[in-house]
C-alpha cells in the first residue's frame, strides 16, 4: 500500500514539475516581447503628435498580440522580419498616395487616397463671377449667432437666412456697365 502511495505521490509531483519548467520556459522565451511592449508603453507616455501617437498606438497593439500569442502558445516562434525597400519607380506610380487604416481588434486593412496627395492645381470656384461675388461679399450679414452655431436649430436658422439675403440679393443686383 505504501508503494502505491509513494508512486501516486511522485507522480504528482513529476507532473507539477514538468508544467513548470514548461511555463517557466515559456516565461523566459516571451520575455523578450514584453519587454519590447513595456518599452512601447514608455514611450507613449512621453509627449507626441497625433501621426506619432497613431505609430506608437499600431506598434503596441502588434507587440501586445505577439506577446500574448507567445503566452499561450507552448510552440510559439519568433519570426524574423526582412524589410524591403521599394524602388523609387514603384513608388511614384500614381498620383494618389494610398494610406491604410489598421482596425485595431480585426486586423483588417482600408486603402483610402490621401487628400490633396494629388500633383494637380486646386481650383476654388464660386457660385458668381468675381466683380459679383465681390458685391456678394458687400451685401451678405451673417448674423452673429452664425458665427459658431452650437445647435441644428440655429444651422437651419443660419442656412434659412443666407438663403434669404442672397435671393434678396439677386433681386437687388444690377450688371455694371461694361466699359470698352
Amino acid at each position: 500500500m505504501k508503494t502505491k502511495g509513494m508512486k501516486l505521490i511522485l507522480s504528482v509531483v513529476c507532473v507539477t514539475v514538468v508544467f513548470l519548467s514548461v511555463n517557466v520556459e515559456a516565461k523566459k522565451r516571451c520575455r523578450p516581447l514584453l519587454e519590447k511592449l513595456q518599452n512601447i508603453q514608455a514611450l507613449q507616455r512621453s509627449g507626441y503628435g497625433l501621426k506619432k501617437g497613431q505609430s506608437l498606438r499600431a506598434r503596441e497593439d502588434k507587440a501586445r498580440d505577439k506577446w500574448w500569442q507567445c503566452e499561450r502558445s507552448s510552440s510559439f516562434k519568433t519570426k524574423s522580419k526582412s524589410k524591403k525597400k521599394r524602388s523609387k519607380a514603384q513608388g511614384n506610380s500614381s498620383n494618389k498616395a494610398k494610406v491604410t487604416y489598421k482596425k485595431s481588434r480585426n486586423k483588417k486593412t482600408k486603402n483610402v487616397a490621401a487628400p490633396f496627395a494629388s500633383k494637380q492645381r486646386i481650383e476654388v470656384k464660386s457660385k458668381y463671377p468675381r466683380e459679383k461675388q465681390f458685391a456678394w461679399l458687400h451685401f451678405y450679414q451673417r448674423p452673429e449667432r452664425c458665427h459658431q452655431p452650437k445647435s441644428l436649430t440655429t444651422f437651419a436658422f443660419c442656412s434659412e437666412d443666407r438663403l434669404m439675403q442672397q435671393a434678396e440679393f439677386e433681386h437687388q443686383y444690377v450688371e455694371p456697365a461694361a466699359t470698352d
